[in-house]
């Protein structure tokens, strides 16, 4: 089983959005049972929330559902439980660099920064970002 996690600053925009994203990509691909994929914060600012509801929207827009989810900081333990660690942008990576005792599983989900929507307001470029980097990502690991 290959365990992914997505990581941004708050877990309520883009890292869920990557979650969801994902297990539906796995889930059509028929390979729900080869993955465990989950998502998390940098910071503690959004603690239990919800997905952002501009976030829930695009996703909903895609057929895609992301009920239950409640953010939460990533911890030592996922980062040693998970195979594969990636975030949205270079000011997660700086906080993935003081919060781990090492960052080797961390990589970003694309060459450049996912904008965070949160302040863009775009969550159409997000979701596009986001598709292209999961689908990389479940490329590389068929």
């Amino acid at each position: 089983m290959i365990k992914i996690l997505f990581v941004c600053h708050g877990n309520i925009c883009r890292s869920p959005m990557a979650e969801f994203v994902m297990k539906d990509l796995v889930e059509n691909a028929g390979l729900s049972g080869e993955f465990e994929i989950a998502s998390a914060a940098v910071s503690r600012e959004e603690l239990g929330n919800p997905v952002y509801p501009p976030a829930r929207r695009e996703l909903a827009k895609h057929g895609i559902r992301c009920d239950g989810h409640a953010a939460h900081q990533i911890t030592q333990r996922e980062y040693d439980d998970y195979d594969l660690i990636y975030y949205m942008d270079r000011s997660n990576a700086r906080y993935l660099n003081r919060m781990l005792r090492e960052t080797s599983k961390c990589y970003p989900l694309l060459s450049h920064d996912v904008a965070d929507p949160w302040y863009t307001g775009d969550f159409t470029q997000t979701w596009n970002d986001i598709l292209e980097g999961c689908k990389r990502i479940l490329e590389e690991n068929r």
